[in-house]
């Protein structure tokens, strides 16, 4: 099935007298007749429900067609984004490890990754995404684990080179991991262009409505762990929690969502409640639909600003003078995303009057939701950050970061306008 299909379609396939939506299967655990049955479950020998924390039927349906979206072999639903990303990096990077990120990522993430991944006994590197192939290769070490980055940087909007980071990642024997948030698998197939694991904010454009949060993450099955064992032992030697079972032996292709899953998920939990992936759901029937429209918009204005005589600077892949838009066209030819960074002539000061006086658009912690909203990153979701942190990513301190919906768009420019005059 195309993506538009699979939006409205996949994941779930109801039998004769099924339920015709994906039902929300709303209790804690499952029953069985037998001991023995259960006791299967338990060792991972046999494919069934036992309790919520690990798999329900609801969230199930939901992953698949996010995975089928992605063109994964196994995906994962979390309780938030930032879950999805500590998850896809914990599961293979344990004290000891090193990571290597991409600085231009949300700072929400950031902060999780540089700050939080230390304490852990993580070592992290930062790399600028334009780096060179000979800097980004410098940036490993013999104790590198994984790769990250993000499609398209909130709210830096940098697009990430996938290509490069991909071959970079592969000779040094570890996976790339991609959030792949802001273009969604409409715009965007990370795993065409050699990204292992694919994690998503489901939250934002997913579901679209500012109407719950989650994250999901999604496994590409296509790096060979096997091939670097010494690496990676959580998935290539016995795991004594399930009486010794070898995940890649167990799972092959899926062993790195599957081992997620039943270890992370079992012992730290961050399920996303059945409810929530419902809603999620309803979302993602109409993301084909709703990412045109967010791309058609924000493209329209992002000229407009271009052309404001009171705006000092915009940036948008779509835009022709945008750094990115080569990079953009390669790996995402038919638009990246609804949002926008612009700065204007009066600087900070200037950006938060003009953000005060917008009547259409509201100023929120969100992003990437059918309504139009902005915010101001340095005074807000990068407010942690240092200046040279926010300088490295991507985040200078006049930027405004416009998330804009799928209303008529001469009405939003027009709610620019007048908060500008």
């Amino acid at each position: 099935m195309k993506r538009e299909t699979i939006c409205v379609q996949g994941g779930y396939k109801p039998t004769n007298g099924e339920p015709r939506i994906v039902p929300i299967v709303q209790s804690t655990t499952f029953k069985y007749d037998s001991s023995e049955e259960m006791g299967q479950l338990f060792d991972l020998e046999k494919s069934g429900y036992f309790y919520t924390r690990l798999a329900n039927p609801t969230n199930d349906a939901v992953a698949r067609k996010i995975c089928e979206l992605e063109g994964g072999v196994g995906a994962m639903l979390t309780s938030s984004g930032q879950a999805a990303n500590f998850y896809a990096v914990f599961n293979i990077c344990e004290a000891g490890g090193h990571v290597v990120v991409s600085s231009a990522i949300y700072g929400g993430t950031f902060n999780l990754l540089v700050n939080t991944l230390p304490k852990m006994g993580i070592e992290v590197t930062t790399v600028d995404p334009y780096c060179t192939e000979e800097e980004l290769n410098a940036a490993f070490k013999d104790n590198t684990k994984c790769v990250f980055g993000e499609s398209v940087a909130n709210p830096a909007l940098t697009v990430f080179d996938f290509e490069k980071f991909a071959k970079a990642a592969h000779s040094h024997g570890v996976p790339l991991i991609v959030d792949n948030t802001f273009p969604t698998p409409i715009m965007c197939r990370p795993f065409e262009f050699g990204v292992d694991i694919v994690t998503h904010a489901t939250t934002k454009y997913m579901d679209g409505h500012a109407a719950t949060i989650g994250g999901c993450i999604v496994d590409s099955g296509n790096f060979d762990w096997m091939k670097y064992k010494d690496k990676f032992p959580g998935l290539c030697t016995p795991d004594e929690t399930y009486h010794g079972i070898v995940y890649t032996e167990r799972f092959g292709k899926a062993a790195y969502i599957t081992k997620c899953t039943t270890h992370l998920m079992r012992d730290l939990g961050s399920i996303q409640s059945p409810q929530h992936a419902f809603y999620i759901n309803l979302g993602l029937e109409t993301l084909h639909l709703r990412m045109e429209r967010h791309c058609s918009n924000a493209l329209t204005i992002a000229k407009w600003l271009e052309n404001n005589e009171k705006v000092a600077w915009v940036n948008y892949p779509g835009l022709e003078s945008s750094r990115d838009y080569k990079l953009a066209q390669k790996y995402m030819p038919n638009g990246s995303c609804g949002v926008i960074s612009f700065g204007l002539k009066g600087g900070r000061k200037a950006a938060e009057e003009m953000m005060d006086k917008l009547k259409l658009a509201a100023i929120v912690t969100h992003v990437a939701d059918a309504r139009t909203c902005v915010l101001h990153p340095a005074s807000h979701t990068h407010r942690q950050l240092n200046d040279e942190q926010l300088k490295e990513a991507g985040v200078s301190p006049d930027l405004i970061r416009l998330s804009v919906g799928i209303e008529n768009v001469d009405d939003i420019i027009e709610d620019l306008a007048q908060a500008m005059n």
